[in-house]
């Protein structure tokens, strides 16, 4: 059985080495890289991000994640700053835009939202044959979506407090217009309508702005999620990734087997993501089997049984219960960092720390 690539973009601030606050010099870090392809800059210019090719086995994406990530710290180290894996930033900063038209059209018609949403994301590409594979798909990953953030939760602080949430990335983007879970589209046209009705409201640039949680690649032939924060560990974002594309995997046979997508609504998938985003894995989640709280581990076990045929097939069964089991272990990026402010009283040693993780090292 052939397996479905996958690849993952990820998004990182950077800071400076001592003080631990995101520095302006995304433009620099690009210019270091020599026009590296893996490395491009984004809404801010605290900010990079990496992109892989697209992989067939975890190992080989493991070893893409690590090279991706070595590439841009060392590029980041050229100018003097550290490459760091944390989704919004634990120390005050004021962002500044990045120098394009885009993004300079975006600051004027968002205001104070492009501001404050300076986010670092893990976006992961499922490939898909088709956009009917690819929209049916979709549709039906609905309900395990939640589960994938509170997974990847690592952005527990902002503008030097604890904000309450083990990822406030996620409460920050919902600022956008076009961002979080969706409703359910049934065919191409239906997705292509719903594209279409949002940008003839003339409310977001452009479809690139269409930040659905999961949405059909404009360049690529894959099926983007988006819903997770940038990890603080690679081993946690090749998790990701295995879940996704066995979420995808899942889905596309549901569909051959004429099992249609759960009518969820897109208010019940909200407060889902929201309680995800709360509380991570230290608290109950919204179960997809049955819509009422449920501890943690056990939405997660629900997770690893709904996909564990696909993950079977692939041979990678035991490799993502071990990824899984070493979260549940050792705790999310959130949980981490405040670890380590209760350790050390200080931000800037949460952002040390998570700059050793973020390589694998820490």
């Amino acid at each position: 059985m052939a397996v479905r690539t996958v690849g993952v973009e990820e998004e990182f601030l950077l800071v400076d080495p001592v003080s631990g606050r995101p520095r302006a010099v995304g433009g620099a870090v690009l210019q270091a890289a020599e026009d590296d392809s893996e490395l491009t800059a984004e809404l801010h210019r605290e900010q990079l991000e990496t992109g892989t090719r697209p992989c067939v086995g975890l190992d080989e994406l493991g070893r893409e994640l690590r090279g991706t990530r070595a590439v841009a710290a060392a590029a980041a180290s050229a100018v003097g700053v550290d490459l760091v894996a944390l989704a919004t930033s634990p120390l005050a900063v004021e962002p500044t835009v990045s120098p394009s038209p885009r993004y300079r059209k975006m600051a004027q018609r968002f205001g104070l939202t492009v501001d404050e949403v300076m986010t670092c994301g893990c976006h992961v590409h499922v490939a898909i044959d088709s956009a009917e594979e690819g929209v049916a798909a979709a549709d039906r990953i609905r309900p395990w979506l939640a589960p994938l953030l509170a997974l990847s939760v690592n952005s527990p602080f902002w503008q030097g407090a604890d904000s309450g949430y083990a990822s406030f990335r996620s409460q920050l983007w919902t600022r956008w217009p076009s961002a979080g879970p969706y409703e359910l589209f049934g065919s191409p046209a239906g997705y292509r309508g719903t594209v279409a009705a949002i940008l003839g409201s003339d409310t977001v640039l452009d479809e690139g702005m269409i930040y659905f949680d999961a949405r059909l690649s404009r360049h690529h032939p894959t099926l983007e999620i988006r819903v997770a924060d940038v990890c603080l560990d690679p081993d946690d974002a090749v998790l990701i990734a295995a879940l996704a594309r066995a979420l995808v995997e899942t889905a596309v046979r549901g569909r051959r087997a004429g099992c249609a997508p759960d009518p969820v609504r897109t208010e019940v998938l909200r407060l889902a993501s929201w309680r995800a985003g709360r509380s991570g894995l230290d608290g109950e989640l919204l179960d997809p089997t049955t819509w009422r709280p449920a501890a943690a581990a056990d939405v997660l076990n629900r997770l690893m049984a709904h996909v564990a045929p696909a993950l079977e097939d692939a041979g990678e069964l035991e490799t993502v219960r071990g990824l899984l089991d070493a979260v549940l272990r050792r705790g999310t990026g959130a949980t981490r960092q405040r670890q380590v402010l209760e350790r050390t009283g200080d931000l800037s040693a949460v952002v040390a720390a998570a700059t050793a993780a973020g390589r694998g090292t820490g």
